[in-house]
């Protein structure tokens, strides 16, 4: 796995669905597209942040399965086993001999989720502050596209532009704070 991605973020999906107002209005007749644009709305945070992904829906057949969204090995969407729920292969995947938990943040609005996760050793975030931490990696997203569309065209960016991502591939001493919370 590249070293940029060491942090990982797991999503109770279900949860996120029924917390954001409009993901929750989808769902009786547009659930595919709900869960499409939830995967959309938090791979933001994948490729700004570089940070590993991982939405986690409830069961779905007898074995677990894997989509990957974008094709990138560091973004995934699970849905579990009939037999076991979200919360249980989010706290499986928290506590696992392979994983770091303090490198592991938890979005989800289920306090006992939450409370475990943390006990744990991951740090957990509410569904609203997932929706401003999206909102503000797609910020930066969009200073960035229009740094690089000003290059080019050749145009200098102004004294007011945001810099420009370094072209090695790290983040650069200028980068914006990562993290829920913007640090």
């Amino acid at each position: 796995m590249d070293v940029n991605f060491t942090r990982h973020l797991l999503v109770d999906g279900a949860n996120l669905l029924h917390a954001w107002p409009e993901l929750r209005a989808m769902l009786p007749h547009q659930r595919p597209a709900a869960r499409a644009l939830l995967a959309r709305r938090v791979g933001v945070i994948h490729d700004v942040e570089e940070m590993r992904v991982t939405l986690v829906f409830d069961g779905r057949g007898p074995e677990l399965a894997l989509e990957r969204p974008s094709d990138e090995p560091t973004f995934s969407v699970l849905h579990t086993p009939s037999a076991l729920t979200a919360d249980d292969v989010i706290e499986q995947l928290v506590g696992s001999p392979n994983s770091e938990p303090a490198r592991c943040i938890v979005a989800t609005g289920d306090r006992a989720e939450r409370q475990t996760v943390e006990t744990l050793g991951a740090r957990a975030i509410s569904p609203e502050e997932l929706a401003a931490w999206v909102e503000r990696a797609s910020a930066r997203q969009g200073s960035r596209v229009s740094a690089w569309r000003r290059a080019q065209q050749g145009g200098a960016p102004d004294a007011g532009s945001p810099p420009q991502p370094p072209t090695d591939g790290s983040k650069g001493a200028s980068a914006a704070p990562d993290g829920p919370d913007g640090r």
